[in-house]
């Protein structure tokens, strides 16, 4: 039985609980937090929870057909890769042929600057503008034939990755003799889940295309336990630090599965501001306000406090904020909307857009590769440099 689908009563009846306690001190005079319960948001991350439990039933099958050495679909999606990447490469020659007889970027060895274009003696407006517009399609068919790449060949490897870190795959190669069922085993088996969960959460924060999969955890401005519950359905679309390794250790398959469900039944307790901080049990443990941290959007809560059942490996591995000042929930940049569809792919589509819009592989790579800080700061350079291209480009339109 999957412990936390089990467990359902206890997570609307705790809310229930949370929500009468919420309750109770509005009526004593307490002002509106942003733990309160709002009717959208709730229904959202309800509604994420249920997708949460249907979305991997279809896609991890499916995902598991791009298997690159036994997947049934395994030529077409490496045909489309191969095929999206030559075409994105044979796009970009072709633009940049174009920009270096318009003179609009340096020829290779020169000065590391974008020249300013100018104006052919003896042409036309109307020449000039259908320059520019067909080098503008081929900048756009090289951005999404090179989208198209790095998105077929991401489900390539995400179907292997999956498909050859089960943990009933793995246990059969297990290192060690077979631990058994028992305490010790069970023991070990939530300890190991717990330090796997520890990466894998920071690496969701380090890298986008994983923050993508994780951000719908993140995007609520509010902290409840229904919270808890606004799980990320696209698990499948990641690579992630396979909780399969635990059975090359003697864990049973059954045994990863219990850890799993120990770990997220664990979790949803600590999504609420009605638990205060609970002293020394915080040395070890993690809590709600540990827990609160993490979903800060306040500069010094960003990307800490990733552990799970125990700190300690915030603790370890220099991630660990003490909550103190008061925390904003939510996102750097909010949303704002309680749209399911959008709340559950809006980062897919920016990280689309992105690598459409890039005209260099280092940066289609790195939209997708990087962390989101890197994104934002990446967007920033490219508007000053486009501000002073069109300074110096005015006078010239004069």
């Amino acid at each position: 039985m999957d412990l936390t689908v089990a467990a359902i009563p206890f997570y609307f009846g705790s809310m229930g609980l949370e929500a009468a306690v919420q309750k109770r001190r509005r009526d004593r005079g307490a002002p509106p937090s942003a733990g309160d319960y709002e009717r959208n948001d709730t229904l959202v991350s309800l509604g994420m929870g249920v997708a949460s439990l249907i979305v991997p039933a279809i896609t991890v099958p499916l995902f598991r057909r791009f298997d690159v050495g036994d997947g049934r679909y395994r030529r077409v999606v490496l045909g489309v890769a191969g095929g999206a990447a030559v075409a994105a490469v044979a796009a970009d020659a072709i633009a940049r042929a174009q920009e270096l007889e318009a003179g609009r970027v340096p020829e290779p060895g020169a000065a590391d600057e974008r020249a300013t274009p100018e104006p052919e003696a003896g042409s036309t407006g109307r020449g000039n503008r259908a320059a520019r517009r067909a080098r503008s399609v081929w900048r756009r068919v090289a951005g999404s034939a090179a989208m198209t790449a790095i998105a077929a060949g991401g489900a390539a490897v995400a179907g292997t990755w999956a498909g050859r870190t089960t943990a009933k795959r793995l246990f059969e190669h297990r290192l060690v003799p077979d631990l058994g069922s028992g305490p010790a085993a069970t023991a070990a088996a939530i300890l190991a889940w717990d330090l796997i969960y520890y990466w894998n959460h920071r690496f969701m924060h380090s890298s986008r295309y994983l923050w993508a999969v994780h951000v719908v955890h993140h995007s609520s401005e509010r902290y409840n336990l229904s919270t808890a519950l606004r799980q990320p359905v696209a698990d499948s679309l990641g690579t992630f630090v396979p909780y399969g390794l635990m059975s090359l250790l003697g864990i049973r398959p059954e045994l990863i599965e219990t850890a799993r469900g120990v770990n997220l039944i664990y979790q949803f307790w600590i999504h609420t501001e009605v638990v205060p901080k609970l002293g020394p049990f915080e040395q070890v443990f993690n809590t709600a306000s540990h827990h609160r941290v993490h979903h800060g959007s306040n500069r010094q809560y960003l990307d800490r406090n990733h552990g799970s059942i125990l700190i300690v490996w915030d603790r370890l591995f220099g991630t660990f904020e003490v909550e103190d000042e008061r925390v904003v929930y939510g996102l750097t940049k909010n949303i704002e909307t309680f749209d399911p569809v959008k709340v559950m792919t809006h980062e897919y589509v920016d990280i689309a857009r992105d690598v459409a819009g890039s005209d260099t592989w280092s940066d289609r790579l790195s939209f997708v590769f990087r962390g989101p800080g890197w994104a934002y700061e990446r967007h920033r350079e490219l508007a000053t440099v486009d501000e002073h291209l069109s300074e110096e480009a005015a006078p010239i339109a004069g």
